[in-house]
């Protein structure tokens, strides 16, 4: 019953939310996607909690930060904004690549999902992104806890040839990872791979692209779930 109430929350919150926030062209929609960013996007939290972390010489993860972080950032010296959002028609993109393009910041998009385990094809891209972007860079999701995480992950293990086992630990309580909820998929499939290169040594990059599986992992997971995490 509470698992079907919560639901029913969702589902109106989620058309609430999608239903306005796409226009910053004039004062009066810039405020209201203000006021859009603020309360569902939770921007104004952002403003002091950053997540922001270095994880490599020139690379940095964070959570989705505000124009006056940007700002900041682009005074550090850093090039290249990678959102793991994707690319969107809702206030919290419209607000970012404004603020990329004022600031003179390059941004790329590879989208990913942080409740759900990947298509290859995701994957792909996002090594791809990130082999392809000019240095000093950052990449960010929402909360800076889960995609943020898996990139760093797996940025570590391409591009600095750390060993999974660590780069597994970009996915902690650290940066307010939970491996308890939906959002543990994305330290599962680490786990997978970190299980296969034990019985047979793979370079990441190499396993995605001849082995991973996106939909087997993710029924892996949910087969660990309790039934009522699932509805």
């Amino acid at each position: 019953m509470l698992s079907k109430l919560w639901g029913k929350i969702e589902h109106r919150e989620r058309r609430l939310r999608r239903s306005f926030g796409k226009d910053i062209s004039t004062p009066a929609a810039r405020a209201l996607s203000q006021f859009h960013y603020n309360l569902f996007d939770h921007a104004w939290l952002r403003t002091v909690w950053t997540n922001f972390w270095q994880i490599a010489p020139g690379v940095w993860r964070s959570n989705h930060p505000t124009h006056r972080r940007f700002e900041k950032y682009a005074k550090m010296g850093i090039k290249t904004v990678i959102t793991l959002r994707g690319e969107e028609k809702f206030s919290h993109y419209l607000f970012e690549k404004e603020s990329c393009e004022k600031l003179g910041l390059t941004l790329k998009h590879a989208k990913l999902w942080a409740r759900s385990a990947p298509k290859r094809e995701r994957i792909l891209t996002l090594i791809d992104t990130l082999r392809e972007a000019e240095r000093p860079m950052m990449f960010h999701c929402k909360s800076g806890a889960d995609r943020a995480g898996f990139a760093s992950a797996v940025y570590l293990m391409v591009f600095e040839g750390v060993p999974v086992e660590v780069a597994r630990k970009q996915l902690g309580l650290k940066y307010i990872h939970l491996e308890f909820t939906r959002t543990g998929v994305q330290g599962y499939i680490l786990d997978v791979y970190a299980a296969r290169n034990r019985r047979a040594p793979i370079p990441f990059e190499e396993w995605v692209r001849t082995e991973y599986d996106g939909k087997a992992i993710q029924a892996g997971f949910d087969a660990k779930r309790p039934p009522e995490d699932l509805a």
